[in-house]
């Protein structure tokens, strides 16, 4: 079920009277279990909003009939949200952080509906939740072997959305262990996230002042940061597999997101009756979900150039996340732009 809010159609006014008179003041009633996303920009754009679109589509197999919108515009949030909450969505998720300030708005006339904000930092009891995953813990993972994988102990990232605190996260965990570890750091911003071409070109300056490992976090653009790798035949990481196809003796492995087991773990409590106003973060040190996971293909966690010992080193240190030995917390000053 395909919906954009510019063409959504509308209900007949004496329907729409009756239903806003069945939900005020006591939420929607769920005749049958429910689930809507809200996309900020296209479910076919082969990054962040497909990825938006496979999410909602994960909670078929657990009982949910689902919908979505697609580019709901920042002054559009609050009426989609209130919209899908009215016709008896007991799920409403928003495909970013953006979205926690509009369902803060409309959660108090629907309290028995999951408000989710996918990839948030924040909630707001007792039914507006943020899921992400530990981006510190795998942006520190990322640092160590980068670091160990240089040959000019110079390594870089290219990331968007500067001061986003899941950026500021793997940015700053990046740079935090990569130091550690003997690496110079340089981290440089792009405006666009779905930008290969600026990518690339932050990724080749990298390069030209002698990073010989690069990283990002970025949708449609991490494609970019790959291909300058590729070029100038220096390492790199991504965040899946169509990355390892660009370049795959290059590609040292991918953050993985694994959305259909965090946002999936959601939805069970929900049919269950239990509701969250928190923000809720998976890793290493959470259970059987961590979140994400290093993967370079589908049976293997790291590419053929990085070595046994190296391999080894960086799974400890995800055991010791696990055990809580080991904690990191990035500041903005960790995830500055610049060396």
């Amino acid at each position: 079920m395909s919906k954009s809010l510019s063409r959504r159609r509308r209900l007949p006014a004496a329907a729409a009277i009756a239903m806003l008179s069945a939900t005020i003041g006591a939420g929607a009633v769920h005749a049958e279990e429910k689930a809507a996303i809200l996309l900020p920009g296209s479910a076919n754009d082969q990054s962040w909003n497909a990825l938006g679109y496979s999410i909602v589509k994960s909670l078929e197999p657990h009982g949910f009939k689902t919908a979505f919108s697609e580019n709901v515009s920042d002054a559009d949030e609050a009426e989609a949200v209130r919209d899908y909450a009215s016709q008896g969505y007991n799920l409403v998720l928003g495909h970013s952080g953006r979205f926690v300030s509009a369902m803060q708005q409309v959660a108090p006339d629907f309290p028995k509906t999951q408000f989710i904000a996918v990839s948030g930092n924040e909630g707001a009891e007792p039914n507006v939740m943020s899921v992400d995953y530990n981006n510190a813990q795998f942006g520190c993972q990322i640092g160590l072997l980068a670091a160990r994988m240089s040959k000019t102990h110079k390594v870089g990232g290219v990331f968007g959305l500067q001061g986003v605190p899941n950026i500021t996260a793997q940015a700053g965990g990046f740079r935090i262990c990569a130091t550690k570890a003997g690496a110079e750091v340089s981290i440089l911003y792009i405006k666009d996230m779905e930008d290969a071409a600026q990518a690339k070109e932050a990724a080749l300056a990298l390069i030209g002042n002698g990073a010989d490992v690069l990283t990002g976090k970025l949708n449609a653009a991490e494609a970019g940061l790959v291909q300058a790798a590729k070029e100038k035949n220096v390492f790199a990481t991504g965040r899946g597999p169509d990355q390892t196809a660009i370049a795959p003796d290059l590609v040292l492995t991918n953050i993985v997101e694994d959305w259909s087991s965090m946002i999936g773990s959601a939805a069970e409590d929900v049919k269950s009756g239990k509701l969250f106003g928190t923000f809720v973060q998976y890793g290493y040190d959470t259970g059987k979900t961590t979140g994400a996971s290093l993967k370079y293909s589908a049976d293997k966690a790291y590419g053929p150039a990085v070595p046994e010992a190296v391999a080894k080193e960086v799974d400890a240190m995800a055991a010791d996340f696990a055990s809580g030995k080991l904690k990191i917390t990035p500041t903005e000053e960790d995830a500055r732009s610049g060396s």
